[in-house]
């Protein structure tokens, strides 16, 4: 008979959690971010407020991106006008769409990753999957679970309402879940669609003008276990460590509330300089136990909230322009996914650094970190081991 610190050992993985597959998807509607301004101005018929849509035009020319995508259409905005006003009763439009679509285009992601893992989706034990979007019971880890055909028994976790620092946390919870549950396989799921937060100008709501600005959809899903097995399954990365800090002085600096209207955002504080000015203490707390100090030999997955957040990040910390790299294509291509965006760093830094030839999917580095920032203002670091590709 097992003692039970034989029985606890025995249920526990011996190594680390790696990352074995990453997918990715978007809805086929891309917008260009030149012509948005234009487009976003005529579909919430104030064309009329000149000076405000001058405010925004410079808005995406600074923002650093290029394209986006998004569910939301003209058809569908003209269906449904109420979406189109700033401040008008929508939230019953927003989650006919967003209950539905959340789910499906998590499975579009989910399948592409169940796909290069390479193993029978029956292995997936456990599901965590995030969203901003689409409050609703039962939510849609269990819509994701009847869409995918995954097993009556997998254990489901749904979070809801984390915003951008959520790809850090799911990280972290896969983490827990892979190597405290020997065999475990943990299908994590980020599906992020803006119909929530799709509103017309303010002139007295800059800060929800940034929004409209920055945010695009996506979806992102990533397999995670402990002790990979061998010719089968080939990690990407190991999640070392994974830690969460609410920063200092940081109360109501970023604020979302789900109302008739739908889902609000606003920005109170200066937040690229909050973060900037807090982000070495987070590194030195994850990487001090490592030996490093050097900030340019990591390689970078950052959240990208925005172009003057990376900006300043990089003049805080002395980084090199290559370290952001990936984090700034992303950006660039997608937008901001809000709690998808750094998984999808993660498959672009993986790609590039096999087709640039690098011996580690960390672009030739041993060790990287991801940051997720967000809502509180919460942090989350997260410590990732680079492997040979």
């Amino acid at each position: 008979m097992l003692s039970i610190q034989e029985f606890r050992k025995a249920q526990r993985a011996e190594g680390p959690a790696n990352i074995l597959a990453i997918g990715t998807a978007t809805p086929p509607n891309c917008v260009l971010q030149t012509t948005y301004p234009d487009y976003y101005f005529r579909i919430t018929k104030s064309e009329h407020k000149k000076d405000l849509k001058e405010k925004f035009t410079r808005m995406c020319e600074k923002s650093m991106i290029k394209k986006r995508y998004m569910y939301l259409t003209e058809e569908i905005l003209n269906e449904k006008p109420n979406m189109c006003a700033y401040n008008a009763p929508s939230l019953d439009d927003r989650q006919d769409i967003v209950v539905v679509e959340v789910p499906k285009l998590g499975k579009e992601a989910a399948t592409r990753a169940i796909k290069e893992w390479g193993q029978p989706k029956s292995k997936i034990t456990h599901l965590v999957f995030c969203t901003t979007s689409g409050v609703d019971m039962p939510g849609a880890d269990y819509q994701l679970t009847k869409l995918l055909g995954l097993r009556s028994s997998v254990k489901r976790f749904m979070m809801y309402q984390q915003g951008c620092f959520a790809g850090g946390t799911v990280l972290r919870m896969a983490k827990d879940l892979a190597e405290n549950n020997k065999g475990a396989r943990v299908l994590v799921v980020c599906s992020e669609i803006t119909a929530v937060t799709f509103r017309g100008p303010d002139d007295s709501h800059l800060d929800s003008l940034v929004g409209q600005a920055l945010f695009g959809d996506g979806a992102a899903a990533i397999i995670v276990g402990s002790d990979p097995l061998p010719d089968i399954e080939k990690p990407l990365f190991e999640i070392i460590s994974a830690a969460q800090t609410i920063l200092p002085d940081s109360r109501g600096a970023i604020d979302g509330h789900l109302r008739e209207v739908g889902l609000t955002f606003h920005l109170l504080k200066d937040v690229p300089g909050l973060i900037s000015k807090h982000i070495e203490e987070s590194l030195v707390e994850a990487f001090q136990p490592l030996g490093i100090d050097d900030w340019n030999s990591l390689f970078w997955i950052a959240h990208p909230g925005g172009p003057a957040i990376l900006d300043q990040v990089e003049e805080k910390l002395a980084l090199t322009p290559d370290k952001l790299r990936a984090t700034r294509h992303v950006l660039s291509e997608y937008g901001n996914m809000s709690s998808a965006c750094v998984l999808f760093i993660l498959n672009e830094m993986r790609h590039a650094s096999a087709t640039d030839g690098f011996s580690t999917t960390g672009e030739g580095l041993e060790w990287g970190v991801l940051f997720g920032f967000g809502p509180g203002l919460t942090v989350e670091t997260v410590v990732l081991h680079s492997v040979p590709i």
